[in-house]
């Protein structure tokens, strides 16, 4: 497709974007009309929604437009999971500027329905409207299929922390990017396209999960989440986390621990929930830590130590700045 989105123009973009989108069971009724229609069997409706603006959650020197379609609609679609439901379906918003060649939304499309054929959802409809800076706004939807959700404030002393999915790939791969290299792939491609367990999240409910959230921010923080909204203290064995060799390797190249990624790093969107201790919990869930009484340490704490080094993100820091993570 050659010429720029103010060339093709809104209908023409509209026209070419819907052209790219493909079925899905749950979206009886897709773009079109006024609004879609999507189905909801339990009669409940998890929603959510989350924004990606240009120069802050992605570069188009680092990403393709495929990319950033694949990666916003990943980190919705892992919402949907982490409250222990099936994603159904999703709504673009989009704000391009009119010199943008035509290709790029139309890529971001593609990377946005094939990210949802993963999940098994759907691209139902959306907007575009003309401004200075990409930003891209993707809404998600699910159905709970009669489970109750699984929220952050469940967790009680006793039970086990476990997790599935990456920890640190992301922000790995973005020290990678930032000095300007593109491997090792498979870090630079986890910063790129997350790739969310989304089945695991409805399993854990059903194993009885007490609570759920997807790693987002980084592990201690979405993990202080949790110990916030539960009233409790979580403590991680640094141990049971997995650090990969390559990771190692990085880190030594760059001069970072890499438990510092493991531990703070953040849109990897791995799952990581809490449940009784009893629970036998399938071989791709790794126990990671335990829940336990308040106490006068740190809401989060790793070795029963408080985590010194900064880490997690704060969208108001200074530039987006990491924040101290205990979970206050």
């Amino acid at each position: 497709m050659r010429g720029t989105v103010g060339e093709l123009g809104e209908f023409g973009l509209i026209r070419e974007l819907t052209s790219r989108i493909t079925t899905a069971p749950a979206v009886r009724l897709g773009p079109g009309d006024d609004a879609a229609v999507v189905a909801a069997p339990d009669r409940r409706v998890v929603a959510t929604t989350d924004i990606l603006l240009e120069g802050r959650h992605f570069r188009r020197d680092w990403s393709t437009a495929y990319d950033v379609g694949r990666k916003g609609a990943a980190q919705n679609l892992a919402d949907i999971a982490a409250m222990g439901a099936v994603p159904t379906a999703v709504l673009l918003g989009l704000v391009v500027p009119a010199d943008l060649a035509a290709t790029w939304p139309v890529e971001l499309m593609d990377g946005i329905r094939d990210e949802c054929g993963v999940a098994g959802a759907g691209v139902a409809g959306g907007d575009v409207v003309r401004g200075e800076l990409i930003t891209v706004s993707i809404t998600a939807l699910g159905d709970l299929r009669n489970r109750e959700p699984v929220t952050r404030t469940g967790a009680r002393p006793g039970d086990v922390v476990a997790v599935t999915g990456w920890l640190g790939w992301s922000a790995a791969g973005n020290a990678v990017l930032s000095r300007g290299f593109r491997s090792p792939r498979a870090f630079v491609e986890a910063h790129r396209r997350p790739e969310p367990p989304y089945p695991a999240g409805p399993l854990a409910a059903e194993l009885g999960a007490t609570a759920m959230t997807d790693v987002s921010d980084g592990l201690l923080a979405d993990l202080g989440h949790i110990a916030q909204a539960s009233k409790v203290r979580i403590n991680i064995r640094s141990g049971d986390l997995d650090v990969p060799a390559q990771m190692s390797d990085i880190g030594s190249a760059v001069g970072v621990d890499p438990l510092q990624w493991v531990l703070t790093g953040g849109e990897d969107h791995a799952l990581v929930a809490t449940f009784p201790a009893d629970t036998k919990l399938p071989a791709r869930w790794r126990r990671i830590g335990e829940v336990r009484h308040p106490s006068a340490l740190p809401r989060v704490t790793v070795d029963d130590a408080a985590w010194d080094t900064a880490g997690g993100w704060d969208h108001f820091g200074d530039a987006g700045s990491p924040v101290t993570v205990d979970g206050a």
